[in-house]
């Protein structure tokens, strides 16, 4: 690959990963229009860990919506890139790179989309604008970031979508339903952007505390099921002014709100 540069810019991540981990995230950026209307469909997935799966996941559901779609995974560890073209040789449409927040590409080709989860964790705050205006300088002009972090076992996830232009815009939190007690899981995985702001006086622990109110009152109905609780738990969130977006996905236990209205202060 032509545009790999010798010195990526980054820290190798922990290279934890595991099958289906990112499955919310991925289905989101497959229905997002920065995938949808694009004249190329490349999505980076900016340090995929210690095996190719999520990069090979990332494309399978990308390609049930955007056919055309091409993955190219990213890392900085050499021997994760050599471990990850052997186990994904043969899978057209899908290639590995070493890279960091550089995003070096074939031909200089501009991602649709960079997906970088659990790769800020390891940093301090003050470093997270830096990181996201080095990758979105990358971008196509309509193109996205998706930043953010989960669980292990990918039941609990959040991601902010960051613009070509390095401003954010949103935040989302995507949740397990079944056997949810509380939504105030979240908290524990929010970006670094967020993570140390949830705080008294910080706008994203009154978003947090505003979930949990909500999930608790629409406890009654409860019976009609999670997917139901949470919708109305939505919908007061919407009816008390959360500038909430992409509502038709909240049957599946997500949220997302305007950046400003969870913001640091």
């Amino acid at each position: 690959m032509s545009g790999v540069s010798s010195s990526p810019v980054g820290r190798p991540t922990r290279g934890t990963t595991g099958v289906n981990r990112l499955r919310r995230v991925d289905r989101w950026i497959a229905r997002h229009p920065a995938l949808r209307r694009t004249d190329d469909p490349l999505v980076v997935d900016l340090g995929f860990g210690a095996s190719a799966v999520t990069p090979l996941e990332l494309h399978a559901r990308l390609t049930r919506e955007r056919p055309d779609a091409t993955v190219l995974g990213l890392e900085i560890d050499a021997d994760r890139v050599a471990r990850a073209r052997a186990q994904a040789a043969g899978v057209a449409g899908v290639s590995f790179a070493r890279g960091g927040f550089e995003v070096p590409t074939d031909r200089g080709r501009r991602p649709a989309v960079i997906r970088a989860m659990n790769v800020l964790r390891q940093y301090d705050e003050p470093d997270v604008a830096d990181a996201w205006a080095r990758m979105c300088a990358r971008l196509q002009p309509d193109g996205i970031l998706v930043e953010g972090t989960c669980d292990e076992i990918g039941r609990i996830v959040t991601w902010v979508e960051v613009g070509a232009d390095a401003v954010p815009r949103s935040l989302t939190v995507s949740l397990r339903l079944a056997g949810l007690d509380s939504p105030v899981v979240a908290a524990e995985r929010l970006p670094k952007a967020l993570i140390h702001r949830n705080v008294e006086g910080e706008r994203v622990h009154a978003f947090v505390a505003s979930l949990e109110r909500e999930w608790r009152r629409a406890a009654v109905v409860a019976p009609f099921g999670a997917a139901h609780r949470w919708r109305t738990a939505m919908q007061a969130m919407a009816d008390a002014g959360w500038p909430l977006v992409r509502r038709d996905r909240w049957r599946l236990g997500e949220v997302g709100v305007a950046w400003d209205a969870v913001a640091p202060r």
